[in-house]
């Protein structure tokens, strides 16, 4: 891979990482209720499971998708059916107080799965495969979940940070559950690239 093309790459994998989607308003939402520390298995589950993901699509998965175009129609269905599941959980989530054990954040498996149904993660995954290893030598896509990998950890810890932040100036449990309808909303509106391409 020429410096160009790893430079581009890296430009590529920072703004998809650092920009909205369901990933990291999620990440917002749980900085906001659980703090940083609680959710680091969320972030480390992101990061290290779309790594995965980009290393298993890029090794042979893609080629499903392109022998039976109908699993993406079918895939993209049950990312969007699960969204807005995870949506309403969390408009619905009720406020957590010190010493409450009732919420928890994502742990690292869940947040690892979730990156199968992941729109956004589909298609970060899908394109920078197609454009940054075309012949899709395991070499290539090696670099590319790597570059990711590397990325990305930053990228979604600053959403995390930004939740806890925002957690100062949510003091009291009206002010949250109005926080999280509002992270909820936003997630379903990141939806709309989805359904309407």
């Amino acid at each position: 891979m020429s410096p160009d093309i790893l430079a581009a790459l890296c430009a590529f994998a920072f703004v998809s990482s650092i920009t909205p989607g369901p990933n990291n308003l999620m990440l917002m939402a749980s900085g906001a209720n659980f703090g940083f520390r609680r959710t680091i298995p969320h972030m480390l589950g992101i990061g290290i499971g779309f790594s995965v993901m980009i290393l298993l699509v890029g090794a042979g998965l893609i080629r499903l998708f392109d022998a039976f175009p109908l699993t993406h129609t079918i895939l993209k269905a049950a990312s969007i059916a699960y969204l807005l599941f995870l949506a309403w959980k969390i408009a619905t989530a009720a406020p957590v107080t010190r010493g409450e054990g009732a919420g928890r954040p994502f742990t690292f498996l869940q947040a690892a799965a979730f990156q199968w149904v992941n729109p956004k993660a589909w298609t970060m995954a899908l394109t920078a495969i197609a454009a940054y290893a075309p012949d899709r030598s395991l070499w290539a896509i090696g670099i590319v979940a790597l570059i990711f990998g590397a990325i990305n950890l930053p990228s979604v810890s600053t959403w995390t940070i930004l939740g806890r932040q925002m957690a100062r100036l949510l003091r009291t449990p009206r002010h949250l559950a109005a926080f999280n309808r509002t992270m909820a909303a936003l997630l379903v509106a990141s939806l709309y690239p989805v359904v309407f391409p």
